[in-house]
């Protein structure tokens, strides 16, 4: 076992919350919430790109569809920070740290057709979707049957999203790719 280090004492001392879940498994749980947590941020931000700079045929159906979505990505952040603290850990600090966590890529494109925009953001939900399961797995090992039940209401939000980008986005009605 090895000795904590001053800034992890530190962190316990200041920050520490009671539980009952493993240091170990706390830690796991807890940086695993940030790095999707970093993804919601940028997803979120990056879908409010595409509500702002949205054009076309379906502006009004696409903006407002884009702006329930953001609504809804966000309002994921501060119960996903609150349970790491909750359980004991930490949580993002800046946004530098969310750049760095983050497996969203940016798009800071001057024009993006409607179109990319949708399919960006489809994968992007799929990419958050897989790496909530992540994590999930992570609190199914640490026992930590609270975080998985949230995961797991984010996981059914996440797929409805990326369902209705999909829908926006086939080729032809009833055609899968």
């Amino acid at each position: 076992m090895t000795k904590p280090n001053a800034s992890e004492l530190h962190i316990k001392e200041y920050l520490g919350t009671p539980t009952d879940l493993k240091a170990d498994k706390v830690k796991a749980v807890a940086a695993g919430l940030a790095e999707v947590l970093a993804d919601v941020f940028a997803l979120y931000v990056k879908t409010k790109n595409f509500h702002w700079h949205m054009s076309g045929r379906h502006f009004r159906d696409y903006h407002l569809l884009l702006d329930e979505q953001s609504q809804q990505i966000f309002a994921m952040t501060d119960p996903m920070a609150e349970r790491a603290r909750k359980i004991g850990g930490t949580t993002l600090h800046s946004i530098g740290e969310i750049g760095r966590k983050t497996a969203i890529l940016d798009n800071d494109a001057l024009y993006v057709t409607p179109e990319d925009m949708l399919a960006e953001l489809r994968d992007d939900n799929l990419t958050l979707t897989r790496r909530l399961r992540a994590v999930h797995d992570l609190c199914d090992d640490a026992h930590d049957v609270a975080t998985a039940s949230l995961l797991e209401n984010w996981i059914d939000e996440t797929e409805r999203r990326t369902w209705f980008l999909f829908e926006c986005t086939r080729p032809v009605f009833g055609k899968n790719d």
